[in-house]
């Protein structure tokens, strides 16, 4: 870690970066999980999207939400499938509901070559959005595994804010789900997630204070921390409050009452600031007001860090507006020697995508928002104030009615002496859940040891390496290619099905099988322990094996599937072939791709960045509805098969038909194969357009008697 080190920060980033573990990073307000997520996100080497639940939470961890990315809809999502052992029918229709039909192809490629999704927030993030995410990387990546096998790492803390849910939506889902916190996902609960609770408090120094929060966090509130949380209530205090002092309170309409009269109240002329805002970027993710309305004497908060080298200001600074410049706002602090001129300052809205040129992930700024990093801060909602640091705040917490408010507005503070309640504190206040107390209480009792680190880390080498000399799920895709071949025989050319047959026949014999054995070498050689012998003698044998199976890949499957191989009459069952086809010489070429990379041996970092840029540069034929590719390279006269095509598709043009209105494609194939001498012979063929059979009939026969004569 480059900027804040401990050894737990240490074991989450090894975790991440160095095993495929999901992680659950977990802490106290102020124990460093911003900025942990700063720095995987500058020096990691997986290639990684973060997602949050809300708007302003995606723009603060310079992600987008969950539902955009994943494009899922509003409302609740039923699980169904393997994750509650419903049948495969109405797991699809699961995936229907889900609209992820719609996603694109760049779209796919994207989530493809993901080595970790990030979701930060993870407690406002309820269990069936987690299990939507499940459905939509099974579908794009490997249904069989949860989340499609790709590793998530889920930042929060359960005793802050939780997911929200209508009691309607929560009748519906309350009959698959114990409760809608994300540790409830059925996708989760099959996967051997660890759980890594930060321990050191960076935000607040004051060890009596930081005790006190963590049992309030922890539902552990006795009598003698609640009469020193209380010592803080101040009723002279409150009846005039002081300059510098934010009220947090529950609701957004008290706070936004406050910030009107107090700004009302000051006899000074409003200044008017309209935030420029271009593309796409949503109201609800505004971090500030898109008017915002300010008078010398308010009081301001900061809504952003000060980019610049001198970081003046931070996110929560809480200072007073002393007067207006041409094109700035000055603002001084309580603590600060001289005042801040404040210029406009831009938040951007981004979309994941692919640059096509380096085959890296990048994050192309869709919209923007500029406007002055302030906003009134005479009172702010618990809600928003979540990821924030106050030196002096008024609690008013009578009102609580979610589980962690209380929480979250007392750990805003630094210091016990900062903070001033407006009410005293009653255990009433102070809602927890009992599921949230023993799952935390779970988590701190199962602390991963450095030991299970080592371990995961063998497993994670041993499954890359084991994953990419498995050819079971590429052979898989061909023998569903066939099963559809096989169904339509009675319009598709014999000789193509006995063709993938063979392929499949030799595939499975000198491919699959033999990788199956490979991979069981590998996991005796790294049973063996580390030893550099043992180690060298592995990797020379990765390094045989990848020219092998690169050589049989060639030889066996390359020419197998080319899409003119792939042609029919309906114009349906074509396009089901091609994208079938098109999903089988994907994995060959990303396979392929990655084995020349361990010509000199297997390197992690040098694997997963091969493989996930072989992903995003595949290039195939584009579907099309055109029948002018040849598929004559299987049949006994290509020269006749092209002849009879020509004409076909001539006469297809001319009388505005389709091609197999005129003649069909597996009597074409038939005429190339075994064409007829006498015209008896060929009155009989059945394929031939109805409207017109006698004059095709007459035809096609004068066209192959001329044929014969020209090739004797």
């Amino acid at each position: 870690m480059e900027t804040i080190s401990t050894t737990q920060l240490q074991l989450a980033f090894d975790f991440v970066q160095h095993t495929s573990r999901n992680v659950f990073l977990t802490g106290s307000a102020g124990t460093g999980k911003t900025t942990f997520l700063k720095t995987l996100k500058e020096s990691g080497i997986k290639r990684m999207a973060i997602v949050a639940p809300t708007g302003v939470a995606a723009i603060n961890a310079g992600g987008v939400t969950i539902h955009s990315f994943f494009q899922m809809p509003f409302g609740p999502i039923i699980p169904f499938g393997i994750n509650t052992g419903k049948n495969q029918d109405a797991y699809n229709a699961s995936r229907i509901s889900l609209q992820i039909k719609k996603f694109n192809r760049e779209k796919i490629r994207l989530i493809r070559s993901l080595d970790l999704l990030v979701i930060d927030e993870i407690s406002m993030v309820r269990a069936d959005l987690l299990d939507g995410i499940d459905e939509v990387l099974r579908r794009f990546r490997y249904k069989e595994k949860p989340f499609g096998g790709l590793q998530l790492l889920m930042i929060g803390d359960m005793h802050q804010l939780a997911p929200i849910v209508k009691d309607d939506e929560w009748e519906i889902l309350k009959s698959y789900y114990d409760n809608l916190f994300f540790f409830s996902s059925h996708a989760l609960k099959l996967t051997n997630y660890v759980s890594i609770e930060l321990k050191q408090v960076f935000r607040q120094n004051d060890a009596d204070f930081i005790e006190m929060l963590n049992k309030v966090r922890q539902n552990r509130l006795d009598q003698k921390t609640l009469e020193k949380l209380n010592s803080r209530y101040i009723p002279e205090f409150v009846k005039d409050v002081k300059d510098g002092y934010i009220i947090l309170t529950t609701h957004n309409a008290k706070a936004k009452d406050i910030n009107e009269q107090k700004l009302q109240n000051l006899k000074k002329k409003s200044h008017f600031f309209y935030a420029i805002v271009d593309g796409e970027f949503p109201e609800y993710a505004y971090p500030t007001e898109y008017e915002l309305e300010l008078k010398a004497g308010a009081q301001v908060m900061f809504v952003k860090n000060d980019i610049s080298t001198d970081k003046l200001f931070y996110n929560g600074k809480i200072g007073q507006v002393m007067s207006f410049e041409e094109n700035s706002i000055i603002v001084q602090c309580p603590d600060d020697d001289y005042p801040i001129e404040v210029g406009l300052l831009k938040w951007e809205n981004i979309r994941y995508d692919i640059d096509h040129t380096t085959k890296e992930i990048k994050e192309d700024v869709i919209g923007t928002f500029i406007q002055y990093p302030l906003k009134l801060a005479w009172a702010i909602t618990v809600h928003k104030s979540q990821g924030l640091t106050f030196d002096k705040a008024i609690i008013d917490v009578k009102a609580a009615f979610a589980y962690g408010q209380v929480y979250v507005a007392l750990s805003r503070c630094r210091t016990l002496d900062g903070l001033v309640l407006s009410s005293p504190l009653v255990y009433g206040n102070i809602k927890m859940n009992y599921q949230i107390t023993e799952f935390a209480r779970e988590t701190e009792r199962n602390q991963p040891q450095m030991q299970e680190l080592k371990q995961s880390k063998d497993e994670y080498f041993e499954m890359l390496v084991k994953d990419l000399f498995e050819f079971s799920s590429i052979e898989h895709k061909i023998r569903y290619l066939s099963k559809t071949l096989k169904e339509n025989a009675s319009v598709i050319n014999a000789s193509l099905i006995s063709n993938i047959e063979s392929v499949l026949e030799k595939m499975n014999k000198e491919i699959t099988m033999v990788g199956e054995k490979f991979g069981l070498k590998i996991k005796e050689y790294m049973q063996l322990g580390e030893d550099e012998k043992i180690m060298a003698t592995m990797q020379e044998r990765i390094r045989k094996a990848s020219e092998y199976f690169d050589g049989k890949i060639s030889s066996l499957l390359i020419s197998a599937f080319l899409p003119s191989f792939f042609e029919a009459d309906s114009k349906e069952l074509r396009k089901v072939l091609l994208e079938q086809v098109k999903q089988i010489n994907e994995d060959i070429y990303v396979r392929q791709q990655c084995l020349k990379s361990c010509f000199s041996g297997f390197d992690v970092k040098r694997h997963l960045d091969v493989r996930a840029k072989a992903a995003l540069s595949v290039r195939m034929p584009q579907m099309t509805d055109s029948y002018e590719k040849s598929s004559a390279e299987n049949v006994k006269y290509p020269a006749l098969f092209d002849k009879i095509r020509t004409w076909r598709n001539a006469v297809s043009k001319d009388e505005g038909v389709k091609p197999y209105n005129v003649l069909r494609q597996k009597t074409l194939i038939e005429l190339a194969n075994n064409p007829p001498l006498e015209f008896n012979t060929i009155k009989k063929l059945k394929g031939f357009g109805s409207k017109r059979r006698k004059k095709s009939l007459e035809e096609v026969y004068e066209l192959i008697l001329a044929f014969m004569q020209e090739y004797e």
